[in-house]
Order: structure tokens, then sequence, then C-alpha cells
């Protein structure tokens, strides 16, 4: 292991970070990883691949700073890189490690829209160039390597109406606190609270176009659309980098699930089978797998650039069917056909939030701020057509509203 990335023995006991994590359930059934050291050792290097045009090589799965600090300074040790949301740091200062030898990594700044949530709120480069400098103050970083545009546009016409987020990288760019410029992008298309939304895949590809951005975020699983399977390959063919997020589409419940994985292949589990996947049979650069337990760093991140089995690639096929089944892809294309204007992609995510990835309480607070709650679906049905899945999203929507009231 590169003794660049490795944590001293003195340092690590004295994180909080390196206490023993107590009460882990093994995903493959074994002893639960108990120590960061053990859980970094079974996983290994992670690979590294290019990013974007700016030549960086990153981890083939990255970092995200709301994972529980274990796994962070697990990923740490395996040598990832890139560190998706560092401004979450804000509240206890980034990784001592991160700091000491802060060029050896790529820490990302996530940029909301201001006076409202993404649908409602607007970008102010003023309030953003102020955050940025604000998060740095706290987080103790020096600079950000990537400022993103969290959300994303709204529609293709935004990119070239509202350049308030573009100035405030500029200018940030120009005093050496920020080097690189991405976004996130979500789709809006049927959205009523968005007027002229459209969806991610347009966006995506008008952003690739114009050039001004290095790379996007966006989410993407197995069973995705052609139309987003193409924008990635075109996408590497120019050197625009993708990040796959919001990847767990379902896993931990299908791991929850005792028929479901009684007919699960052996020798591998669904969040190890989608990193083999994700890493080795996809054209993204990399992608960012949200985990709850060190246990599950483990699981998953131990698949990273390791390609698929016989038995992963039954599982991916199992997975996807259960997915599809089972689970929003978040395309949107239902919101417009809801006659009580419900945020359905959002609300669906949210359920996401608090049954994958044991995020509860984010997903409850995010829900309690909706204006129009789950329980306003009236069961007309006139969402069900435009479902491509044909998911039962009434019933849906009513789980979601006992998970999350």
């Amino acid at each position: 292991m590169d003794s660049k990335n490795r944590i001293g023995r003195r340092e690590f006991i004295a994180t909080s970070a390196g206490a023993l994590v107590v009460g882990l359930g093994s995903a493959r059934g074994g002893a639960p990883i108990t120590n960061i050291h053990e859980a970094a050792d079974k996983v290994g290097q992670i690979p590294r691949r290019h990013l974007d045009r700016s030549g960086r090589k990153v981890s083939v799965l990255i970092g995200a700073a709301d994972w529980a600090p274990e796994a962070v300074e697990a990923g740490i040790l395996c040598g990832i890189n890139y560190w998706h949301k560092s401004q979450k740091w804000a509240d206890g200062g980034a990784p001592s490690t991160i700091l000491k030898n802060r060029e050896a990594y790529y820490c990302e700044i996530a940029v909301d829209r201001v006076n409202g949530n993404h649908e409602t709120g607007v970008i102010d480069g003023e309030a953003d160039y102020r955050f940025v400098k604000d998060r740095l103050e706290r987080t103790g970083l020096r600079y950000f390597d990537d400022m993103l545009l969290h959300f994303g546009y709204h529609n293709v016409a935004e990119i070239k109406e509202n350049r308030g987020f573009i100035r405030a990288y500029d200018r940030l760019k120009k005093e050496g606190l920020v080097r690189h410029m991405a976004l996130s992008q979500h789709s809006y298309n049927g959205n009523i609270k968005v007027p002229g939304g459209e969806d991610r895949v347009g966006i995506l590809n008008a952003v690739l176009e114009e050039g001004l951005y290095e790379h996007a975020q966006f989410a993407y699983t197995f069973g995705d659309t052609e139309a987003l399977n193409n924008f990635v390959s075109l996408a590497k063919s120019k050197g625009f980098g993708t990040t796959a997020m919001k990847t767990a589409a379902g896993t931990s419940r299908m791991q929850a699930d005792g028929n479901f994985m009684s007919k699960f292949p052996a020798g591998t589990t669904p969040h190890h089978a989608l990193a083999r996947w994700l890493t080795t049979s996809t054209d993204l650069s990399t992608a960012v797998i949200q985990l709850t337990s060190l246990d599950q760093f483990v699981d998953t991140y131990s698949g990273a650039g390791k390609q698929l089995r016989a038995a992963d690639a039954r599982a991916i096929e199992m997975m996807t069917e259960y997915a599809n089944r089972e689970v929003c892809r978040l395309c949107n294309d239902c919101m417009s056909h809801c006659s009580e204007g419900l945020a359905i992609a959002d609300i669906l995510r949210y359920e996401r939030y608090a049954t994958d990835y044991g995020d509860r309480e984010r997903a409850r607070r995010l829900y309690a701020e909706l204006d129009r709650r789950a329980d306003g679906c009236q069961v007309c049905g006139d969402c069900l057509p435009h479902c491509p899945q044909g998911l039962k999203i009434p019933a849906k929507l009513a789980d979601a509203h006992r998970l999350l009231s």
C-alpha cells in the first residue's frame, strides 16, 4: 500500500474514526469488519483512470465526505483520491491525512441554488462566491479542486441565460481558490415547479457541446436508458468526464429480501457486483456508491476495477429485473400527468435515501420540506401509463408516506 496514503498508527488511534466499530452486520455473512486497517487491507489499492481532459487520474470509485468517518479513513488508505461534497467536512475540518498532503487529493465542493430548493431557487453568482470562501475557511482545505453546480440546470436555455455560477467560478479561479468546473444534473421534464424543465440527457449533451464544464455527475445504474448510455459513450470519446451517482438502485433492499437473496448467485453480493459492473462494464470515468458502514465499504469497494465473473453478470441481470419492478429510476416522465402536482420522483428519491442508503433522518427532513406530500395522491391512475417501468406509483407513494412521515 502506498505509504503516502497510509495513516500513521498514532494518528489513526487519535482519530474518532480509529475506534473499533461495533454492531456491523457482514454483507457476506461472515464476521463483521471492525478495524479500519483490516478493512483497507481487504479492499487493497483501488485502481485509477483519467477523469477528464485535465489529465487527472482518479480512483475508479470515488468517495463521499458524508460517509461514516471510518469508511472515509479506510477509503483514504485504499487510495481514493477524489472526494465528493467535501464541503461536508466544514463542521469538524477535513481529515488530517488530506490536509497534510493536500496535493494528493481532489476535493470537490457542491454548490446549491439559493432562495429556494433545486426547483424553486436561483443561481446566484455572488452567493456562490461567498459560499465557497466560507467552506474553504471552515474545512481548512485552502482550495477546492472542483466547483460543482449541484442539481444542474433546469433546461438548455438556462445554460446560456444564467452565467452566475460560471462568473463565480472564474472569479474564484483567478484567486486560486478553485481549479475545475463540474456539475451534477437531474431531470426536470414535467416538473410543474420548473416551467420549461427538460430531461437530464438533453441538458448534459448541451453542456458537453458548449465545452466549458470538464465533467458531470448524474444518476446512472444498471438497466438505464439507451439515451443515457449513448451520452456516456459520447462523453468518453470527447474526453468529458462522467461520474455515476445514485448507483445503488435498490441494492440494500435486495440484500434484505430473503426470497431474492435465496436465488442470488453464490460468491457475490448486490453491492459487490454493482462495483464490478460500474468500473469495468461501462464507459464511465468513475462512480460513487453511498455506504452505510465499514463492512459495506469492504463488500462494495473490493469489487472496484475487477472484471465481471459469471456470477456477477447473472447478479446484474437479476438486479436489473428487481429494480425495474421495485425502484423508481427518477426519470420524471410521470410528473406532468399528476393532477395534484406531486413531486413523484423526489418523493421516491427520498424513499431511496431511507431504504437503500440508511439515511432515514435526511429522508424525513427533505420529505417534510415538500409543500405536497405523498398522501395527496388521489389514486386517479393518470400517472401509470407514463412510467417506463410500469411501477404501481400510487402504492409506492403510499408506502413512501408511511416510511417518511
